[in-house]
């Protein structure tokens, strides 16, 4: 469950050019979503209310990118609880497999899951995608991060495994050192 202090500060919000049209953006209010998590307990956006919230999504729990993401994520849970920020993974997984793969893995984070897609789709992390020519619908591996008002300040809209729990942990960081 959320754990971070109130009143952090996140960097401004920016807009991301690599957003297409309609997608959500820096500044836009972030789509209020009620999940189940690993533990059977459920979340929504206004339980982070006063903190700021990285979400990310992820295609499935226990596959190899997704495992080295998670691991990162948790690895790093101490210092984004140490600047005020809360994490959430979420993909379309059952609340079965999303607590099987926490354990697996001693992960210190919360998994939400959305079987429904309502949320997935609400975020755009839900659509087309093309493996070996084959098109498919699947989760689009996203991140965003929601400042304690609801407000996006951040997209990343192609997330590349490597690298990006800490990246997204800097943001928050230089934005901090900037105040």
């Amino acid at each position: 469950m959320p754990t971070a202090r109130k009143g952090a500060k996140v960097p401004k919000p920016t807009t991301t050019s690599a957003l297409i049209a309609g997608a959500l953006a820096a500044g836009d209010r972030a789509p209020a979503f009620k999940l189940t998590l690993d533990d059977g307990t459920s979340v929504a956006l206004k339980d982070f209310k006063g903190r700021n919230l990285v979400l990310y999504f992820y295609p499935k729990a226990d596959t190899p990118g997704c495992t080295k993401e998670a691991i990162a994520f948790s690895t790093l849970r101490a210092a984004f609880a140490k600047s005020g920020t809360d994490i959430l993974g979420v993909s379309a997984d059952p609340v079965a497999a999303q607590s099987k793969f926490k354990t697996k893995h001693k992960l210190k984070i919360a998994l939400g899951s959305d079987e429904s897609k309502t949320m997935l789709q609400a975020y755009g992390a839900w659509g087309e995608k093309s493996m070996y020519g084959r098109k498919f619908m699947g989760v689009i591996r996203k991140t965003f991060l929601i400042d304690g008002t609801g407000r996006i300040v951040r997209v990343w809209p192609k997330v590349s495994v490597s690298g990006h729990a800490q990246e997204v942990l800097d943001v928050i960081l230089d934005a901090a050192r900037a105040l």
